[in-house]
């Protein structure tokens, strides 16, 4: 096939041995700004290693935890499978569990994926999980259709590693994509986005020149004759004038010559605003609020929380879902997938201050949705035993279904609903002429009184 035939071929045709994400590739890293883009050399950019840092160490600093469903439809942990203590503690003999979520979270940030060998036993059992760098990796198609990871491997990763190229199944593979155009592969936000990241870097130069010059624009040096040698006048100046340990330094300037700035000032050149703005341009790629990077401009002490708050419910739930059903998809067989799960816990960085969260557990625990050991467990708190009521389910008392509404008011009822027998006695109270109460009807009003207030007295 010649050249033209592979640049003008069909759009709409299918090819088969390799897929839509895998194509898109860095064009040497050039940008409209001029400066050179790449995965590495953003990361110099304050910007982009803040909002990549950040995000990678809260995907890490999350505990996950491994859950099997019991048969009462609950979920308890899972301790005694072999996933559980590779997620929570030890992916791998050299690493941690923080460590590996974090490395994968920085590819997968940088470059829009995140790949990791699995490795199994004789019983195919996951025993280790090992990260594999995104810019070695590429998803093709074989002649079949069928997806595969072709590896580029380094002797720079280990002496005993020979160069050369290594061929996995899609079920040897953890992978976890970022946002594509094929559901298959990720984009790079860095590539997406390196002319806003570009100019980012070009702003960063200026500034640190502008300085290394002393903080002086260029200009030109006029001579009223002819100068036989303008290099080593140039240089001489310079040597005399730049940098920013000769700042503010007075020049003398011989023969009639004469300075003449022609840069345009940062004030008028609007530097500051320009590079305020290129920060919060890169805050925005990676959905990062701007006062987790340092710009509290539009932050304030009532609103500070709710942005941390939307920062758990837009920025990291998405990453951690993706995370969550990788797992599960890569690491589970088709008979634990309706038994098993990973789940990321954030309640942590929901929690809101101390009086706030007192006053919620005083809510769940006089509903009757949590006991004292559901709350010392969020808490950090050690357990109480069972027989000192630590897992009671408490509700208050003066509550009642609608129906049951003024029943009590006229009976009183047991546990089981049915009316409580009083065991009291009324007592007849003999009247002073020797007759009985049951011959009320014969006496006088008097009289009724007089047998009114004995028999409330009996009573009372």
């Amino acid at each position: 096939m010649s050249i033209f035939s592979g640049l003008f071929r069909s759009r709409d045709k299918p090819v088969t041995d390799s897929t839509a994400g895998s194509a898109y590739r860095f064009f040497f890293g050039g940008s409209t700004s001029g400066k050179i883009v790449t995965e590495r050399s953003s990361m110099q950019m304050t910007a982009v290693y803040s909002c990549v840092r950040i995000l990678a160490e809260a995907v890490a600093g999350l505990p996950l935890q491994f859950y099997r469903y019991t048969e009462d439809g609950s979920k308890e942990k899972a301790i005694n499978h072999p996933l559980y203590f590779l997620l929570h503690d030890e992916p791998n003999p050299e690493m941690t569990s923080f460590v590996f979520r974090e490395t994968l979270m920085t590819h997968l940030l940088l470059w829009g994926n995140a790949y990791a060998q699995i490795i199994r036993n004789g019983k195919g059992e996951v025993v280790a999980l090992y990260p594999l760098m995104p810019n070695r990796m590429i998803v093709d198609r074989d002649e079949k259709g069928q997806l595969y990871y072709e590896y580029q491997t380094s002797s720079d990763e280990a002496k005993t590693t020979k160069g050369g190229t290594v061929r996995l199944k899609p079920t040897d593979v953890l992978h976890v994509p970022g946002l594509g155009f094929d559901g298959l592969v990720g984009y790079s936000p860095i590539a997406m986005a390196k002319n806003a990241i570009g100019m980012a870097i070009a702003c960063e130069e200026y500034g640190a020149k502008f300085f290394a010059n002393g903080a002086t624009p260029g200009g030109i040096l006029e001579h009223p004759g002819t100068v036989k040698d303008p290099a080593r006048v140039r240089e001489s100046w310079n040597a005399a004038f730049g940098g920013s340990s000769n700042s503010n330094k007075v020049a003398v300037l011989e023969e009639g010559m004469k300075y003449t700035p022609i840069s345009i000032s940062p004030e008028q050149a609007q530097f500051l605003e320009t590079r305020k703005f290129q920060i919060n341009e890169i805050a925005r790629i990676f959905r990062v609020p701007p006062h987790m990077v340092g710009d509290l401009e539009k932050s304030s002490f009532s609103n500070i929380e709710q942005q941390s708050l939307e920062f758990v419910k837009y920025t990291l739930d998405p990453w951690v879902m993706r995370w969550e059903q990788s797992i599960n998809r890569a690491l589970l067989s088709e008979t634990e997938k309706p038994v098993y799960f990973a789940k990321f816990n954030v309640d942590g960085l929901l929690r809101g201050d101390y009086q706030s969260r007192m006053n919620g557990y005083a809510t769940a625990r006089q509903n009757g949705w949590m006991s004292a050991n559901d709350i010392r467990e969020l808490e950090n708190l050690d357990r109480i035993p069972t027989e000192n009521g630590g897992d009671l389910y408490l509700v208050n008392g003066n509550m009642l279904p609608l129906s049951n509404a003024g029943a009590f008011a006229d009976k009183e009822t047991n546990a089981d609903g049915k009316e409580n027998k009083s065991n009291e006695e009324v007592l007849e109270v003999e009247e002073p002429d020797g007759s009985e109460s049951g011959d009320a009807g014969k006496d006088d009003g008097k009289n009724l009184v007089l047998k009114r207030h004995n028999r409330r007295g009996q009573l009372v």
